[in-house]
């Protein structure tokens, strides 16, 4: 049985709080300390996280790790989901590791599923295998493949042209794609961003900002954003949200941690602004730490040492209940729509055992989240007001793809 969000509020701010990958990097970013220019480095605008905030941080990834199978005991695995029947739902990255196992449990629960993927063959593929694992008298699953790379920002903006133009409703965005690349040197895209930046929180971002008339329309509807444990360690400058300043040395870590606290910041802005009557819900749900594709990318150690701890690593089943029940438990939308109420400065958040969670302090800085905001909304093309008008189902122009999202 999962929790109960009904009559709960989030845990201590002090609390920490994965994604397709899970947190394979954890064991990689302990060993280097946080990035200068936190605490102890003079008065001014902060620029890192200090040493308190970091040391919970680490805590918290930590904690998780060795504590996340006891604490998660009370979950069915799988996870048993409602009927899902005439519910339009879209998981992005749903081809391997917690991609694959939320886009098969949906579907098998009667869900209209579109996965949205780099790679369309491997997910017919997919669909395949599913529909012949299905018994004779089951009903075929309603699945449909499109084409979606979040590396191209294009790419997405075409996506959400497609779906918004069949003027149906969708009733839940999963943001679930993401990479963690492990050691790798610092990489761009062709938009110009960084790498993790941009794959794990900018096209998301413009992805669920043009699916909003389309979500407004399956209202109430959701948006789940899959999230990490390693958002606690991140720390945003929106004036350098590509690292590129040369103030912090750049790691692979820094990178995601920071996309992924970037995605709570956005998210809660969003939380905060869109109207309770619009119906639109924002979460983000922590998987826990998992063992998935990321694994690959890791060093022959640290693969030999994920292979001998199975014990305390999710696999990407188990990974997959927090963003399942966020999806489809009928208490989160009036969890949602408490936090707003008593003005909570952060989107409902859902941890691995399916119960309520905190971010972490830095999420909670609503001044550095309203930068994020405004900076993310240039970074993906959008005007200031793109919410705004969207609500209203005005047209928005969007830099990307050339589209309108009305």
């Amino acid at each position: 049985m999962a929790g109960d969000l009904r009559h709960r509020r989030p845990a201590g701010a002090a609390d920490a709080g994965g994604e397709e990958e899970g947190d394979g990097g954890a064991e990689a970013a302990a060993k280097a300390g946080p990035p200068s220019g936190g605490e102890g480095a003079g008065p001014g605008r902060k620029e890192a996280l200090g040493w308190l905030e970091w040391s919970r941080g680490w805590m918290g990834v930590v904690g998780e790790f060795f504590f996340q199978r006891i604490a998660a005991s009370h979950l069915a695995n799988p996870l048993e989901l409602p009927p899902l029947d005439g519910v339009s739902i879209i998981v992005t990255g749903a081809t391997s590791g917690i991609g694959l196992e939320i886009a098969r449990q949906l579907a098998q629960a009667g869900a209209h599923l579109v996965m949205a993927v780099r790679r369309p063959k491997v997910a017919r593929e997919l669909i395949q295998k599913w529909q012949n694992e299905q018994t004779e008298v089951s009903m075929p699953l309603n699945i449909e493949v499109m084409e979606l790379d979040l590396i191209s920002l294009d790419s997405v903006a075409r996506f959400a042209d497609t779906w918004n133009a069949r003027m149906a409703p969708l009733h839940v965005l999963i943001n679930n794609a993401g990479i963690f690349t492990i050691g790798e040197p610092q990489r761009f895209t062709k938009d110009g961003y960084e790498e993790h930046m941009q794959v794990n929180h900018l096209a998301p971002a413009l992805l669920a900002m043009l699916l909003l008339p389309s979500l407004i329309r399956g209202s109430p509807s959701r948006i789940i954003n899959v999230n990490s444990v390693m958002h606690t360690i991140g720390f945003v400058d929106a004036e350098d949200m590509n690292l590129t300043s040369g103030k912090h040395k750049y790691r692979s870590w820094l990178g995601y941690s920071n996309s992924k606290l970037a995605q709570v910041k956005f998210s809660s802005i969003f939380h905060k602004r869109i109207p309770a009557e619009a119906g639109v819900h924002t979460v983000c749900a922590s998987p826990g730490i998992v063992h998935t594709n990321v694994a690959r990318d890791l060093p022959k150690i640290l693969v030999a040492g994920y292979r001998l701890i199975p014990y305390f690593i999710f696999d990407p089943q188990e990974g997959s209940r927090s963003t399942l029940f966020a999806a489809s438990d009928p208490q989160v939308p009036e969890y949602c729509e408490t936090l707003k109420s008593e003005d909570w400065p952060v989107c409902a958040c859902i941890n691995y055992d399916c119960n309520p969670m905190n971010a972490s302090e830095e999420a909670h800085n609503l001044e550095t989240s309203q930068l994020v905001w405004e900076k993310t909304l240039k970074m993906i093309g959008l005007p200031s007001d793109a919410l705004e008008k969207l609500i209203e189902g005005e047209p928005v122009q969007c830099r990307y793809g050339q589209q309108k999202a009305e």
